[in-house]
């Protein structure tokens, strides 16, 4: 069945490379592309105003000067329309089609208006828009998914790239299902179609970075390579998953986890669709996976491949992968948009080529330019690949799209912006070189360049969008390694100084010193670090005393936390609590005696106004009462049922007035203005909130071992919890929540929000 429709499609594509060829060998060929593309240039004239040269620019401005000049909707319409016609292969020059596109460039031009200023690519905008469609279980089930995806990806392989397509492919399906829907769907079946479209493009995208990328890299030998492929097609020709037993290879802690979470993905995809669909699914898999494999099996130092090798598992893979997505649903009878995308393929699988030719020549990959570039010279029978790119552009302009003149000036806008990119990154004279290489005729390449040149507006929101992923990905990938940097080396430096030197040995600077040294993650003063030197610029060495303080004050209210007569707890960084070493007693003494301590280190901060630190030591002190209000609290909730309402507030006393004084206490001695303290208190509020319920999720689910303090310990205490109260989901959504508040309340903070940002994603996503 599968090898049948294999060479049907096989067939199918030898006729349109059959097609593709006679157009080449007409000797009108090249004329009626002349005729196209002036007839193309033309229309674009009555453009006084060329947006592309600012495209490089930041996004915002860019779209921000685009709305200026009036001109954001016809960009936005002209990338929409795009993405209807390559990834929908939709017609659209029906009227229908027209009034969705316009719909959704509305949409988005409505959406970037009103975020302007923001990141478009946060977990924050992720949340906020999958709560917006009651998807919030979908948004916590692909985290933890793409943080585990991540977590797999061996070295060797582009963990950026792997993470965009993956985002890509979700995407794709989610574009394939919300076109699936009517007005009049009711939000819960809304909601469970866009679920499971998420989920499906989860599972299948991940055969891009574990089926594609792996085998594609020098990671796994060759045999692996073939063990791991054989795997892969066994389960797509009978639907049969092999167990993962017995491995030939130096691989398997790679293989085997990637392995088996294909196998959990590929289930899911079986489980979750019809018999026919699944059919389709397992046609076009095979049909996709058999084409790439073909094709990775080349070697460019073999010189006999014909055209039809070259060119027909091109025209199958480019075709196929698209129309996977298209098995994994149930759509509306529409025989166009198959044919459409079958046709469609090769031209993008062509245009990503020309775009990737330098990093596949140096990867010695066998595509139709790198292959023409190695042996043109010795096989005049090779068809030059840049013709046989502006034939497919032919065929789809007057074969497969009737000569509509909206879609031809779509694809020739899109042609023209990938040779413009191109040109920038290569640079004038490669790309020259390039194009005298794959020169069709002299007049035409003359032509081109000139046109390419003159052509104004052909720039594309979709590639903003791309550049500005990839680079959100990476700037976040970096902030990230710099904010554990961050917490590995301030957490050093301020144990150095936190151990108080005694005048004299007694048993409660004992106990403080111990309760010091346990493992702790020091967030508070390592919170302060940062803004005192990086928010404020203040000098590091000036505001060590203010570091101690926080740390001591915080400390102090773990003490009376973990006393018998508050949580009773026995364990606090991993080791055991101040009064299970000493006693009740002392520990009580010790934390006393630490808040005293903080005040007395904020004297030592000379260097400053007197004024400003008389108003530090009021704001402390304040502090000092509002924990013993926060610990009364606590003690008189428990075995009580608390409101949500209750519970905020008594977290706010528990846990945010820690994180507020961590970044207030070094606004206070900087002078900060207003509007900066009140960005403080809220980002502080949600933050600390964020971070309460984060801890009670771990109390629910942790291991005390990572902990380092007793997980259960607010059941055995009967607590209310924001889990006892609102259950584990709504208590994750509660966190999310206020994640995301606090994330835009840092719009307001001094420069660099880029540790507090991650400062964020540690919070909710952190183990202990």
């Amino acid at each position: 069945m599968l090898d049948h429709h294999f060479q049907k499609n096989e067939k199918k594509a030898h006729t349109y490379f059959q097609a593709l060829v006679q157009q080449l060998e007409d000797p009108q060929f090249t004329a009626t592309l002349k005729a196209d593309l002036q007839d193309y240039q033309e229309k674009k004239k009555s453009s006084f105003w060329n947006y592309d040269n600012i495209a490089i620019k930041e996004d915002q401005q860019f779209l921000q000067q685009l709305a200026k000049k009036g001109m954001l909707n016809d960009y936005l319409h002209r990338s929409i329309s795009y993405i209807y016609l390559r990834d929908l292969g939709r017609d659209i020059s029906s009227d229908k089609v027209q009034q969705r596109i316009a719909a959704v460039t509305e949409d988005v031009r409505t959406y970037l208006q009103h975020h302007s200023n923001q990141e478009w690519f946060s977990l924050a905008k992720l949340y906020r828009l999958a709560e917006k469609e009651s998807l919030e279980a979908t948004f916590f089930w692909l985290i933890e998914k793409l943080k585990h995806v991540s977590s797999l990806i061996p070295e060797g392989l582009d963990k950026v790239h792997a993470q965009r397509k993956l985002i890509k492919i979700i995407a794709g399906v989610l574009m394939h299902e919300i076109e699936e829907l009517q007005e009049e769907t009711s939000q819960q079946v809304r909601t469970m179609r866009l679920d499971k479209a998420v989920r499906i493009g989860y599972c299948y995208g991940l055969t891009y970075p574990f089926i594609d990328d792996l085998l594609d890299a020098p990671i796994l030998s060759n045999q692996e390579q073939g063990q791991f492929a054989s795997l892969i097609r066994h389960t797509l020709r009978t639907g049969e998953i092999i167990p993962f037993t017995a491995w030939d290879g130096d691989n398997c802690e790679i293989v085997e986890p990637i392995y088996r979470e294909l196998t959990n993905a590929f289930r899911y995809l079986e489980n979750n669709q019809s018999p026919d669909n699944l059919d389709n699914f397992y046609q076009h898999a095979y049909l996709f996976f058999h084409a790439q494999e073909i094709d990775r099996n080349k070697r460019l130092d073999n010189p006999d491949y014909t055209n039809e090798e070259l060119y027909i598992p091109l025209i199958l893979k480019s075709s196929s992968s698209r129309m996977i997505v298209r098995s994994f649903q149930t759509f509306s009878a529409n025989d166009q948009v198959e044919e459409h995308m079958f046709y469609y393929g090769i031209y993008n699988q062509l245009a990503d080529d020309l775009a990737d030719i330098d990093q596949d020549m140096s990867m010695g990959s066998v595509t139709p330019y790198t292959y023409f570039i190695k042996y043109r010279d010795k096989r005049p029978d090779l068809i030059n690949p840049f013709a046989m790119y502006w034939s497919v552009i032919s065929y789809l302009i007057h074969h497969v799209y009737q000569n509509d003149e909206k879609t031809r000036e779509i694809i020739l806008d899109r042609v023209t912006n990938g040779l413009k990119r191109l040109r920038k990154r290569l640079g004038k004279q490669q790309y020259r070189e390039l194009l005298q290489t794959f020169s069709i005729s002299p007049s035409f390449i003359s032509f081109l360049e000139k046109m390419v040149e003159r052509t104004k507006n052909v720039a594309f929101f979709d590639k903003l969008l791309r550049d500005k992923m990839v680079a959100t990905i990476d700037q976040q990938d970096k902030e990230k390694v710099k904010f554990q940097r961050t917490l590995e080396s301030a957490r050093h430096a301020i144990n150095q100084f936190l151990t108080i030197e005694p005048k004299e040995q007694h048993a409660i600077i004992d106990a403080a010193n111990y309760s010091l040294q346990g493992d702790g993650k020091r967030l508070r003063p390592i919170m302060t670090w940062v803004m005192a030197t990086e928010g404020f610029g203040l000098a590091g060495k000036d505001v060590i005393p203010l570091l101690k303080a926080i740390e001591y004050m915080h400390t102090a209210s773990l003490i009376f936390d973990d006393l018998p007569s508050q949580d009773n707890a026995p364990i606090r960084r991993g080791r055991p609590t101040v009064h299970e070493k000493y006693s009740s007693a002392v520990a009580e003494l010790t934390a006393l005696w630490m808040t005293q301590k903080a005040v007395q280190e904020q004297t030592k901060l000379r260097r400053y106004d007197a004024d400003k630190i008389l108003d530090l030591i009021a704001y402390s002190t304040q502090l000092t009462q509002d924990m013993c209000q926060g610990q009364f609290m606590d003690l008189e909730a428990k075995g009580k049922q608390l409101s949500i309402e209750e519970l905020t507030e008594l977290s706010l006393y528990k846990t945010g007035i820690g994180f507020e004084a961590a970044l207030m206490m070094p606004a206070i001695v900087a002078g900060a203005k207003h509007e900066v303290i009140e960005s403080i208190k809220q980002f502080t509020h949600h933050a600390g909130i964020a971070f309460q319920i984060k801890d009670d999720l771990l109390d629910l689910e942790g291991d005390s071992t990572v902990l380092g303090k007793q997980a259960g310990i607010d059941r055995q205490n009967n607590s209310s919890t924001f889990v006892t109260v609102l259950g584990e989901k709504q208590a994750k959504k509660e966190m999310w929540k206020h994640y995301c508040d606090a994330v835009e309340a840092l719009e307001k903070f001094p420069d660099n929000t880029a540790f507090f940002k991650q400062l964020m994603h540690y919070i909710v996503q952190r183990q202990k």
